[in-house]
């Protein structure tokens, strides 16, 4: 049940796209010639245009983060262990502090210098951005510079995953001359450290990447990259198919065989698919609808009919890309009475969104709609790309939302996913969830130390999620990224979704 605790604002302001094409100086930083790698540039064609003008606090993030544009002080492993990065080491100092010791020799593609005053300033805007970055809702940090190298982070909590929370692509390490004077828009353009710069962004259509050949680690294979912003996944497939790209980001089930075995590659996700239902407001408030909405959706029907057996039923918010979570499941906690039949057709009609980016989740949208409806709901679709709707779902404007979610994206570990999207605070609350046991659950889960203590108060904190029944789990994805194997090398296969394009990825 909601509990009185005050709710911070949940509404997200989309920043303003550039009216006109971005153009940044790329100088000595980059260059668009053939040395020092491969001769042939990358064509790509990603999911999701920009949808706040890649700000590194939001999505935006993610496809810098995938297109090699932008680094923080660690990455992580295939295992989600934080591993140096912009960072070359660091220890824990104290039970909220931690020192890291910035990388010697890193520049920025600017040409300026990397050192701790860069990293404390990206890191203080990071915190002081609003809307907050998702993998900051759980935590509060504060860095300051110990000397041109050394950087001292602490927490307001104990924050045994800080190293792994840095990888986050939001907390990207940038130069001064992102940040603009007056405090407005970020602009990692130029001014990032990858072993690729975003030289021009044109809008929500297209992006040119060049080669930054002043890249700490190893110069990138490809003189540069043409990126389309394709929200069409047909388009994408088609591209692919006729070579107007190399790479196709997120390949369509229904287009998977028809490219053939050579150029589609599926593995298995950390994403979880669900039916966020709004807590707050409307017939969703009620906990009894939302258990009949649970229990009118058939995970089974979705994978068979709309994945083409492509995905795993969901068994609860963490699926196989988790492989800990299946041993550590316990029941659902706290769960309502669904209310009859009789009962679910009484009441109005349910708006129920999703967006086109993902091409299957119209039509799971389809399903869950007539599998609603045959329960006795009367329901309203709405469909729209992601970015027109991203604001209003976090404002608690429909009563349903289908969203496919990355639950490792922001730290490689559950928690920050369960803050970010089932706490009072959570700043990705689409559900508007507010419910004391899941705050105490989630806060739990996020002081353990130990890492095993540490799965198993994250499951406690799902079994108490589910019992809310404010998002119902669909399916758990497998991913599948389109690229000829033939040609195409070094191209990412990441569940964690952070890279795709890296300083490997080559024609040949």
């Amino acid at each position: 049940m909601p509990t009185s605790r005050p709710r911070l604002p949940r509404r997200r302001v989309a920043l303003p796209l550039a009216a006109a094409t971005l153009l940044v100086p790329v100088a000595t930083a980059c260059t668009s010639s053939t040395d020092s790698g491969g001769d042939q540039r990358l064509k790509v064609a990603m999911a999701f245009p920009p949808a706040q003008a890649m700000s590194p606090y939001g999505d935006d993030a993610v496809t810098l983060s995938r297109l090699a544009v932008v680094e923080g002080l660690t990455r992580l492993d295939r295992n989600g262990k934080a591993e140096p990065a912009l960072a070359a080491s660091w220890k824990r100092d104290g039970e909220r502090g931690w020192t890291f010791e910035v990388r010697d020799g890193a520049v920025f593609q600017d040409g300026t210098t990397l050192d701790a005053a860069a990293v404390v300033r990206s890191l203080t805007a990071a915190q002081k951005a609003s809307p907050k970055p998702r993998v900051l809702s759980d935590t509060t940090l504060t860095a300051t510079a110990e000397g041109a190298s050394t950087v001292r982070i602490t927490t307001r909590d104990a924050d045994p995953l800080l190293p792994q929370r840095l990888a986050n692509p939001s907390l990207s390490i940038l130069s001064a001359n992102a940040y603009g004077k007056d405090g407005g828009q970020v602009a990692p353009a130029g001014h990032a450290t990858g072993p690729f710069t975003l030289a021009k962004l044109n809008g929500a259509v297209s992006a040119t990447l060049e080669r930054n050949d002043t890249y700490w680690g190893s110069k990138a294979k490809a003189p540069g990259a043409d990126v389309k912003f394709v929200a069409d996944g047909t388009a994408r497939a088609n591209a692919l198919r006729t070579k107007d790209v190399d790479v196709a980001e997120y390949v369509p089930i229904s287009q998977a065989s028809l490219l053939g075995d050579g150029l589609v590659h599926e593995f298995p996700s950390a994403r979880t698919n669900g039916l966020s239902l709004n807590t707050e407001r409307g017939v969703f408030a009620d906990p009894a609808m939302r258990a009949a909405a649970r229990e009118a959706i058939d995970p089974r029907a979705l994978v068979d009919g709309v994945y083409e057996g492509r995905a795993d039923a969901a068994q609860g918010l963490l699926g196989p890309g988790v492989p800990w979570a299946a041993d550590l499941r316990t029941a659902p906690t706290g769960r309502a009475e669904a209310a009859a039949p009789a009962e679910v057709r009484k009441t109005k009609e349910i708006v129920l969104a999703t967006y086109t980016n993902r091409p299957e989740l119209p039509e799971a949208a389809t399903v869950v709609q007539q599998q609603l409806e045959k329960r006795g709901f009367t329901v309203k679709q709405v469909v729209r790309d992601y970015a027109q709707m991203e604001a209003d779902a976090l404002a608690g404007k429909y009563d349903a939302f289908i969203q496919a979610r990355n639950t490792l994206l922001d730290t490689a570990d559950p928690v920050s996913y369960l803050a970010s999207d089932f706490t009072c605070d959570g700043s990705f609350n689409i559900t508007q969830l507010c419910a004391k046991p899941v705050d105490a659950a989630v806060d739990k889960a996020a002081a353990l130390a130990d890492t095993d203590a540490r799965h198993r108060a994250e499951m406690t904190a799902e079994a108490a999620i589910l019992g809310s029944d404010a998002l119902v789990p669909l399916v758990h994805e497998r991913f599948v990224q389109g690229y000829d194997d033939n040609r195409v090398h070094g191209v990412a296969l990441d569940p964690m979704e952070r890279t795709l394009i890296t300083a490997d990825t080559r024609v040949e």
